[in-house]
């Protein structure tokens, strides 16, 4: 185990194993076969070898939204969905573009649709060095349960601004006050492609630095975390390079901090690969 090693585990992405996904002729997704399949049944979607189209009878955003939600309620009616979360992810082109329609979260990964979250390394110049507050899942988180995450982390929901879903996951998961959550700096972001049982996570994650005061103790308000540490810089680097008890893509975000912040250095014989990794693309195969 390294720290390549908890890289290298973001991406996995073939695009031969998936069909495109298309909307108004463009193509925003990648689908399995075998959820391809599930939506052959619908009129609303063309299904074929190579892609599965969205029909161009639905014109515009309301539309678009309105018919695959209902397909989506029908596919958990006949028990072939779970149940749907009821929070909106926009579907498009790419950040900054406008969406063509949205869908629910819990069926991002099936579409393998572009997907936003936040992460937020909450750390702490102590007098006896660097530490990083770390978050452990609750155990009955529906994604990587129990596993270690970082203080601030979530979705982006559609018709929400980055800073305030900041300011609202912030709250929700450490009790950080608005006034403390504003003072995270944006600096920059991470993206990775990964096949997983549900399909594809084609997820961009933005990621903020907080530099906190030794007074402040995050409090889980909303039962996703169950405790919260303080490590020292040097056990976070310790435990995510010889284990993988952070969740996947906190662990990439983690490496990313590291970097940026000089613990990780040219002299690692494996920087390249890391600083290489942070970026969508990489080590992907074509089939």
């Amino acid at each position: 185990m390294s720290f390549l090693d908890r890289v290298k585990a973001c991406h996995g992405f073939r695009p031969n194993d998936f069909r495109h996904f298309l909307v108004a002729g463009e193509r925003v997704g990648w689908v399995l076969p075998g959820f391809a399949d599930s939506l052959k049944p619908y009129d609303v979607f063309s299904v074929n070898e190579e892609s599965v189209r969205l029909s161009d009878r639905f014109a515009d955003f309301d539309q678009r939204t309105r018919a695959v939600h209902e397909v989506l309620k029908d596919l958990v009616r006949n028990g072939k969905l779970k149940k749907l979360r009821n929070e909106p992810y926009q579907v498009g082109t790419g950040w900054g573009e406008e969406p063509l329609l949205t869908v629910d979260r819990a069926v991002v990964p099936l579409f393998g649709i572009e997907a936003y979250g936040i992460h937020v390394n909450g750390f702490v110049r102590a007098k006896d060095g660097l530490k990083i507050w770390v978050g452990r899942r609750a155990k009955d988180k529906a994604t990587a349960p129990g596993k270690l995450d970082h203080l601030i982390a979530g979705g982006h929901p559609h018709g929400i601004s980055l800073a305030d879903n900041l300011i609202k996951e912030a709250k929700e998961e450490a009790n950080m006050p608005a006034d403390l959550a504003q003072q995270a700096k944006p600096v920059g972001a991470v993206s990775y492609r990964l096949r997983n049982e549900e399909g594809l996570r084609n997820d961009i994650l933005f990621i903020y630095d907080l530099e906190l005061p030794e007074s402040f103790t995050p409090k889980n308000t909303d039962g996703e975390v169950e405790e919260f540490f303080l490590w020292p810089v040097e056990k976070v680097m310790q435990v995510l390079s010889t284990s993988d008890d952070f969740k996947f893509n906190v662990a990439l975000v983690v490496v990313d901090f590291l970097i940026r912040h000089g613990y990780i250095t040219p002299e690692d014989r494996d920087y390249e690969g890391l600083v290489h990794g942070r970026c969508r693309g990489w080590g992907e195969g074509s089939g």
